[in-house]
């Protein structure tokens, strides 16, 4: 999945009647989108979306759990507290456990939804404590027996102590990266049990391998080390059951019998939890073209694990944007010649490119891992070796990329970080363009592009596998936004316009990107990295022939492409080396090259980035509350619409989805 790339946006105060910012604290800011297009789908689209809106808002809790063990422990007692309290609401503690418990809202959890470092309370220990005494203790999260004094000495230290629990996802090489990442995919065992665990399971001759891990939490209870599978019956059995209900709901107005068999094949899934059953699942959602309304639902993306082995729940409504999906069916149905003019080795590229279909959606609602943080593109499914017999499925999240693009104009931030007129007037005339396209082109070819070699495990490279993908497709989009090909499918309007891409790109890459990391730390998160790895590796490549450089003007640093074409010739030198690695799984290739390239930071840039950004006061990091959808039934409780309503805050939105669909206990073993 990609994310998206611009350090900041600034969201207009409207559009017409639509007011898109909702509210601005720490570092985010929270938007809302539209839905064009909803009110012209007919009864039974509309009905279908509803339930599955609704499906998409049971396993909240899931994705909460899995963040960390005292996720849901923690949400509970912030939210009774705030929902309770008769105090002084200008009091600071109170005013900033507010904002804490905001901040847990938005990163599903007390770590930072993108760097995954633990953000800590600014308000005091003897403020909480006091305030969670005057409760009635029916309200509290309390297990069996337990006091009010026995669950604040377990639950405080993990709030404010920052020695405990201090990342979400440990990247750091060297490091047992499973004892030290406080995500609750793992318990009791090392990375080295872990590994060997699930190496033990894999056949090398096996041409169909199952994603092994991907739905299960991996624990050692006196001395065996075994599976807690989430299904029905099981580890998040009543989230899931709950989602169970809404799809066969769902399934029963499904638009046609290929949706219908996707939806009663992952309702199989979310029963048995079989890999099996959710490989044979995804065939069918991959071969279900003809459905304008389209969804994922479940365990999807590896971030979240150290690892890279087990996923995280979420899900997305969507249904195709039919005059904006022109553009993704001119790239993916000329799939074959991209692959077959890739500059990287023979050997590493697909004979016949398969299945690549693409579209631009409007997304109804979002949930889990993307919400209230979302990406901008999504291309599954996962399994490599399904993308290769049967293809997959490439989507741009029109709505969303469009709430951005209203907001991308005025708020300095291009004036401040931007080289000088030229760059700027490129940026201007064809950023809107080209930021769809290389989203485009990375999500419908990139992810889809090359191959292992025969024997290679699709999970070689271990912690770096997220990165190295990342990489590759965005190198992929950026080698082939200055290709005359895209001027020929008419997609680009001249062969100027993807420079507009290259040095938004390189600028983001080589510098404003830090703004969201704090001072002294590294480069965690594998975006962030992939980004940065590209650009370092072009920059230190180039440097001979002076294609980058860094320059200083009225004290402050700037990025300078001085040969956009040799930049270009660079992009695609690295792809050929990054396809090189994944598709021999040189593990020791991609450490390698992840550690020199994508991980240190600069300090004297690095502060100086953030001190020049500190003065636009903006918010690095964006969100977005739901749509809410209302059902109405004539006399006789038969449906007769569904309305869709854009007026709820973002409280309000987080304390009725904690009402209606807390489905979990607060602690999960």
């Amino acid at each position: 999945m990609l994310m998206s790339c611009n350090s900041a946006k600034k969201i207009s105060e409207g559009d017409g009647d639509f007011k898109y910012t909702v509210e601005k604290f720490a570092d985010l800011q929270v938007l809302r989108y539209k839905v064009p297009g909803f009110e012209e789908l007919n009864l039974k689209q509309k009905e279908l979306i509803y339930y599955l809106t609704q499906a998409a808002l049971e396993g909240r809790d899931i994705l909460f759990d899995q963040n960390g063990k005292y996720n849901l422990t923690i949400r509970k007692m912030l939210e009774e507290v705030y929902t309770n309290y008769k105090g002084d609401k200008k009091d600071t503690n109170y005013i900033n456990m507010e904002v804490y418990l905001k901040r847990v809202w938005f990163s599903n959890g007390i770590h930072h939804h993108y760097s995954s470092d633990k953000f800590l309370p600014a308000f005091s220990q003897e403020f909480f404590r006091s305030e969670l005494a005057k409760l009635d203790p029916a309200k509290l999260p309390l297990k069996k027996g337990e006091t009010l004094d026995q669950l604040c000495n377990e639950i405080f230290p993990v709030m404010f102590d920052p020695r405990i629990m201090p990342k979400r996802v440990n990247q750091a090489d060297g490091q047992d990266l499973v004892e030290t990442s406080a995500s609750n995919y793992y318990e009791g065992v090392t990375q080295q049990e872990a590994e060997d665990f699930y190496g033990a399971m894999k056949n090398p001759n096996d041409t169909m391998p199952v994603m092994f891990g991907m739905n299960s939490r991996l624990v050692k209870e006196n001395g065996k080390i075994y599976e807690k599978v989430w299904k029905s019956g099981s580890l998040y059995g009543a989230a899931i059951d709950k989602i169970i209900f809404w799809l066969d709901k769902a399934e029963k107005v499904a638009e046609n019998a290929k949706q219908r068999d996707v939806i009663k094949k992952l309702i199989q899934f979310y029963r048995d939890g079989d890999l099996k059953t959710f490989d044979e699942y995804a065939i069918l959602w991959v071969k279900d073209l003809d459905s304008r309304i389209d969804f994922v639902n479940g365990f999807t993306e590896s971030y979240g694990d150290p690892l890279g082995l087990k996923s995280s729940w979420e899900s997305i409504v969507n249904f195709k944007d039919i005059e904006a999906t022109k553009r993704t069916e001119t790239i993916s149905s000329n799939a074959q010649w991209f692959e077959d003019n890739s500059p990287v080795d023979k050997k590493f590229k697909k004979e016949t490119v398969k299945g690549v279909t693409a579209k631009v959606i409007t997304a109804a609602i979002l949930g889990g891992d993307l919400y209230p943080s979302t990406a901008i593109g999504i291309n599954l499914p996962n399994s490599n070796w399904i993308r290769s017999s049967h293809g997959s499925k490439s989507v741009t999240i029109g709505n969303i990329t469009d709430a951005y693009n209203k907001a991308a104009h005025g708020n300095g931030f291009a004036e401040e970080f931007v080289y000088g007129k030229e760059e700027l007037d490129l940026i201007n005339n064809y950023s809107d363009i080209t930021d769809d396209l290389h989203t485009d082109l990375h999500e419908c070819l990139g992810h889809g592009s090359g191959q292992l070699l025969p024997g290679v495990d699709p999970d070689a490279l271990k912690a770096y596998g997220s990165t190295i993908e990342e990489t590759r497709a965005d190198l992929f989009g950026l080698y082939y936004l200055a290709d005359k090909k895209l001027v020929d499918l008419k997609l680009t309007p001249n062969e100027e316009a993807y420079k507009a891409q290259y040095y938004s790109y390189m600028m983001n890459g080589l510098m404003t990107q830090l703004v969201r990391i704090e001072l002294g730390n590294n480069v965690e998160e594998s975006h962030m990295r992939n980004r940065q790895l590209i650009a370092k590796w072009v920059y230190e490549k180039g440097k001979a022939d002076n294609v980058v450089e860094i320059v200083k003007k009225n004290g402050k640093s700037y990025v300078k492409i001085n040969d956009y074409h040799k930049l270009r010739v660079l992009f695609g030198d690295l792809l050929a080396e990054i396809q090189r690695i994944k598709s021999e799984g040189d593990l020791n290739g991609a450490r390698n090259i992840v550690e020199t390239y994508a991980v240190k930071v600069d300090p004297v840039l690095h502060k100086e980035i953030l001190q020049r950004y500190e003065k636009l006061h903006l918010a690095p990091y964006k969100g977005f509350v739901n749509p809410v959808y209302t059902l109405e039934k004539d006399s006789d409780g038969k449906i007769t619409d569904v309305k869709v309503s854009y007026s709820e805050g973002y409280s309000e939105q987080m304390l009725r989805y904690s009402k209606d669909h807390a489905n979990l206990p607060y602690i999960n073993e």
